[in-house]
């Protein structure tokens, strides 16, 4: 199977919320949410992929190519990139009801494995979306990073033992999904959490604690001050809040204030290894895919999910090749890109 043929094979399928567009970038599924859409107006999905967009490379290929080294070491484990599935769930109510969660677990923690690196997993009200890829997280040895929602105290406590069972190297919290009105309708009680709150948290996991929706360097220094481990720069997809700007637009602020401090990853709009190589000269540490391999899940199952990670892997090298880097451009920060 190829990259094009797991496409072909999604859009034969035709899942009921998602249009798979040439280019995924919020146009056609605006304010679909359910779906696979931004809220409200959806310009904060738009001006998450069109701002990224906008950053150029500087080309440089006159220097002695020894190859090109995208591998990364993270909670002590080696990855063939620093880029990683978002956490995702709720495939029956966003994407397509014949896309079981099962299949989805099963795909997207499986498939980021083969391709040498790793899934960070989702939540729901349903139990089920955070214990089921712990499952085929634990066979792997614990190769994954389960995504709690920010639930009140006692249940996230509850879900963060649970996690822990399945020995991951690294247990996250999606913040940002306080904004998501569909949890509330569902019976969650999911909302903000206090800086000591997240501190009680990180404590409980015991493993590096990251803090995901992070868009200001307020919110990041919160972060910090509670104790986590990392945080994501990301506005949830522009699932939770209309006219946020795009995770790239504020990166490098964040970074220059709270980077080598803890860890940074980020989202928002990648399509491309090209467009993890931006993320990592703008200040990232890591980069989390998320709408795109939902379509190599659902096209392929976890070798879909292999082929898309490989594909921007390969990318991403290349582009490093192109803008003389041979190793990753993290450290160079703004070397190598355009803003504008």
């Amino acid at each position: 199977m190829t990259y094009q043929e797991v496409l072909a094979n999604a859009r034969e399928k035709k899942p009921a919320k998602c249009r798979i567009c040439r280019e995924c970038n919020g146009t056609a599924c605006r304010g679909e949410v359910p779906g696979m859409g931004g809220k409200g107006t959806g310009e904060a999905f738009v001006r998450s992929v069109a701002k990224l967009r906008e950053i150029t490379l500087d080309m440089d290929v006159i220097y002695e190519n020894q190859g090109q080294d995208s591998t990364v070491t993270f909670w002590g484990r080696k990855f063939a990139a620093p880029v990683f599935a978002a956490p995702i769930s709720g495939m029956g109510n966003n994407y397509s009801p014949d896309f079981t969660e099962v299949d989805w677990a099963k795909a997207v923690v499986e498939g980021c494995a083969a391709a040498g690196v790793l899934a960070f997993t989702g939540d729901g009200v349903n139990p089920d979306l955070l214990e089921m890829p712990l499952k085929y997280m634990a066979e792997l040895g614990g190769l994954g990073v389960p995504t709690i929602k920010p639930w009140g105290m006692e249940t996230v406590l509850e879900k963060v033992a649970k996690a822990k069972a399945a020995n991951p190297p690294a247990i996250a919290m999606d913040v940002d999904s306080a904004g998501l009105p569909f949890l509330a309708a569902q019976g969650g009680d999911a909302g903000p959490k206090s800086v000591e709150a997240l501190r009680q948290i990180a404590k409980a996991a015991e493993v590096p604690f990251l803090v995901k929706g992070i868009m200001t360097v307020a919110g990041a220094q919160k972060a910090l001050e509670a104790g986590a481990w990392g945080i994501v720069v990301s506005n949830h997809g522009g699932r939770v809040l209309d006219h946020t700007p795009a995770p790239c637009e504020v990166l490098p602020e964040i970074a220059a204030a709270v980077g080598g401090q803890m860890k940074i990853f980020a989202d928002g709009g990648v399509r491309t290894g090209a467009d993890v190589f931006k993320l990592l000269t703008l200040g990232a540490d890591g980069v989390l895919i998320g709408r795109p391999v939902i379509t190599a899940a659902y096209g392929g199952g976890a070798e879909g999910v292999r082929l898309y990670f490989e594909k921007i892997i390969g990318e991403l090298r290349d582009t490093m090749k192109m803008t003389g880097h041979q190793t990753l451009p993290a450290a160079s920060r703004l070397n190598g890109v355009r803003k504008g």
